[in-house]
């Protein structure tokens, strides 16, 4: 009688860095939702709430989690400010590296760490999970089959109502903060995803609401020739129009309402496919109406994707380097606010 051999692959142990809202409700999740995975450490000073976390323990600083040679991969969710200097300590500790969005807060730091990254040999990503909305999934896939035309316009909101602002570091001043880099981050990435590099940004960037200290209104037009993508975010929007309008010489494609995925998350559920009612409308050049059913959102999918990285030698699931381009459209877009001018990209 033959053996029977089983092959034993252990998990990747994957350091967090940051348990706050971003930390506990996107990734901590997710980072456990892949079995190739193992979330062994926690830097933070929330230890109740890792503790409830089976078989992760709290560390008190960077570099406890950094000097544990188990730890294969560091994942940053601290303030956008910090995102730079803790993924530069982890890249020079050797460790692979996922960044919470925005990558940085300057195309330059981000230069920085994807030279970092090759001289290390080590996996760079980041976390840009709104690729795998569902609807965002389902307007790629729309264009990418022809069935707007020649797309000519591309308008995406990323709206709330919130009347006044919070006291958390992303509504008070100081660097990375407001929804330009939040929000804005998201949007941004979405649209260079579809359609690269624009060949100009226009912006209109300020605090809108009554004492506000920081950013929470943007609106972005994108140039890419004959096309214009709008991009626009603001705090102050009690009814809220399509979450993406999408117009092609074919066809518009309008879809109202946001992926659920953030949502069941927050109230710890696994995520459910989009409700039907916000489902997108498909209208031809001839009137004709048609329902289109979102496709499902995957935010596990990127952890699964940088597991097939680290594993296998896979693509990673974000090209830093398309981050790195995002950041110049913020810079272009802060500096055209600031100018009231067109900012070219050379």
């Amino acid at each position: 009688m033959r053996c029977k051999v089983s092959w034993f692959v252990p998990q990747i142990a994957v350091a967090l860095v940051g348990y706050g809202y971003g930390g506990s409700v996107f990734h901590a999740p997710l980072i456990r939702a892949v079995p190739r995975l193992r979330l062994a450490v926690v830097v933070t000073s929330r230890r109740e709430q890792v503790a409830a976390i089976p078989g992760a323990r709290a560390a008190a600083t960077l570099a406890e989690a950094l000097d544990d040679p188990q730890i294969k991969l560091v994942v940053v969710v601290t303030p956008s400010a910090s995102h730079f200097e803790v993924a530069r300590q982890a890249l020079r500790a050797g460790k692979h590296v996922v960044v919470d969005k925005p990558f940085a807060l300057r195309v330059a730091e981000a230069d920085e760490l994807l030279a970092l990254a090759g001289r290390h040999g080590c996996l760079l990503s980041v976390y840009q999970n709104r690729r795998w909305d569902g609807d965002f999934r389902t307007v790629r896939r729309l264009i990418e089959q022809g069935s707007l035309g020649a797309v000519y316009h591309y308008e995406a909101h990323f709206d709330r109502f919130r009347l006044k602002a919070r006291e958390v570091w992303r509504d008070q001043p100081g660097p990375g903060s407001g929804i330009l880099y939040d929000l804005g981050s998201h949007l941004i990435d979405q649209a260079l995803v579809l359609f690269g590099m624009p060949r100009a940004v226009t912006a209109d960037v300020f605090a809108q609401r009554p004492g506000a200290r920081a950013i929470d209104y943007f609106h972005l037009v994108l140039d890419y020739g004959p096309m214009r993508a709008i991009l626009h975010g603001a705090m102050l929007v009690p009814g809220r129009g399509p979450h993406f309008s999408v117009h092609g010489d074919a066809a518009s494609f309008l879809k109202y309402g946001m992926d659920p995925q953030e949502e069941a998350l927050a109230a710890g559920r696994a995520p459910a496919g989009d409700d039907p009612a916000n489902y997108g409308v498909l209208i031809s050049a001839n009137g004709e109406k048609r329902v289109i059913e979102t496709l499902d959102g995957d935010y596990p999918c990127f952890y699964e994707q940088m597991a097939d990285s680290m594993e296998h030698g896979a693509p990673l699931p974000v090209n830093p380097a398309d981050s790195r381009d995002g950041l110049a459209v913020i810079e272009a877009a802060l500096r055209s606010a600031s100018e009231r001018r067109t900012v070219e990209f050379p």
